[in-house]
């Protein structure tokens, strides 16, 4: 009896085909064509998220100085369209946490004091910056306003050398300085905005107000880090949105507050009848300056999903020579000697910047292909450049097969 079972195991064996080296290569083909496709898809939606930036802040900033140049003066009304318009979100959080769901959990549950700590602390931080960036569009030509907020990249890399031990390579090093002397070049600028007669000592705070926003932002960034991962302990699509979402909340509800308490509102019915373009493009323009600042969240989020926070703050930056040409045709502002060559310093600073991140990148792509072929099973993705991460494994992976 026990003869014949084997004998029926051996014919059951005999009967399962045997993988050819066609069938081999069939499949291997395969995993490359998904590997090319998503390939693609992940670069097309790079793309868009990249031009969601630039077009959004570039758009933003154009109708800010509109708003003043035909009439506008609330510095704090300029600061709620800057985050009041929030909700637009919503739909695409909706539409998006389908394709960004992730298995990864936490051992360890964010208190809710410690979230809201967190959402309270930034959403603050985002009201302080706006206001100085709204002080700042007011007295500054825009071409000034835009070089001087790229040393926002150098704000960024400082606060998280103190706040996240990012190490200080010599191109960073480059990289500060350069946009440390294209800022400093700016402040010896007496150039007078077109429409506005502005006296020294406003574009002097301009200035300051301006740099102090360039720096506020960079310490945000670095401090959402800080708090992924120190608080949050994780860094989903959830997480990053729900983030987003309630830190303009409470960014909304101060700003408004301001805007009450500095009696502002006050004035905001004679601002809106005597504004040069009528009472439409009064509104429109708010209206559209808010959208456009969330276009920019939106590009902004992607990037950071796609490939990391510093990356999409690199892009933001990328947006430095769009606002200063534009500037010249619509407002006719005056490029003279000293703003060019503080704009070619800060392209520069840029491009050491980014030339940093993709060293960084490379070499995280050597130390992840010896994870791989030391580990089978590669732990799930977390973070904002997780999805980057095990594209390029799998596609390491299919490499190593064929070879």
């Amino acid at each position: 009896m026990k003869g014949d079972q084997e004998l029926q195991v051996i014919v059951q064996q005999a009967k399962e085909p045997i993988p050819t080296d066609q069938d081999e290569k069939s499949s291997v083909s395969g995993s490359q064509t998904k590997v090319s496709h998503s390939t693609y898809k992940r670069w097309l939606r790079m793309a868009v998220y990249t031009f969601f930036v630039i077009s959004g802040q570039s758009v933003a900033t154009i109708l800010g100085r509109l708003y003043y140049d035909n009439g506008g003066n609330s510095k704090w009304l300029a600061t709620v369209v800057q985050v009041v318009g929030f909700p637009i979100l919503l739909p695409y959080y909706l539409l998006s946490v389908k394709t960004h769901t992730t298995t990864h959990r936490d051992g360890k549950i964010t208190s809710l004091r410690n979230r809201a700590l967190v959402y309270i602390v930034l959403g603050l931080l985002v009201v302080a910056a706006c206001y100085l960036y709204s002080i700042g569009l007011l007295y500054l030509p825009v071409s000034t306003l835009s070089l001087i907020c790229a040393s926002q990249l150098a704000f960024t890399a400082f606060f998280s050398y103190l706040l996240n031990s990012q190490k200080l390579t010599p191109i960073i090093l480059n990289s500060l300085f350069l946009l440390t002397i294209s800022s400093t070049l700016l402040a010896f600028n007496s150039e007078e905005s077109n429409s506005k007669k502005v006296t020294k000592e406003e574009y002097v705070k301009g200035f300051i107000c301006t740099v102090g926003a360039s720096a506020g932002f960079g310490l945000l960034l670095s401090l959402q880090q800080l708090a992924f991962r120190k608080v949050l302990k994780k860094q989903t699509f959830s997480e990053v949105m729900d983030l987003i979402i309630y830190m303009s909340l409470v960014a909304s509800c101060v700003s408004v507050v301001g805007l009450f308490a500095s009696s502002e509102w006050k004035t905001l019915s004679n601002e809106m009848e005597n504004y040069k373009l009528g009472k439409v493009s009064y509104v429109m323009n708010l209206v559209w300056t808010a959208v456009t600042w969330q276009v920019f969240s939106i590009g902004g989020t992607g990037l950071i999903f796609e490939l990391s926070s510093l990356f999409s703050n690199a892009i933001s930056a990328l947006g430095l020579p769009v606002v200063p040409i534009l500037a010249v045709i619509i407002f006719h502002d005056k490029m003279n000697g000293l703003k060019v060559i503080s704009m070619i310093l800060a392209i520069w600073g840029f491009i050491s910047y980014v030339y940093q991140q993709y060293l960084d990148e490379k070499n995280l792509k050597k130390s992840h292909g010896i994870t791989t072929s030391e580990t089978p099973d590669p732990p799930e993705a977390e973070g904002s450049s997780g999805q980057s991460k095990y594209a390029d494994m799998s596609i390491d992976g299919v490499q190593q097969f064929t070879d």
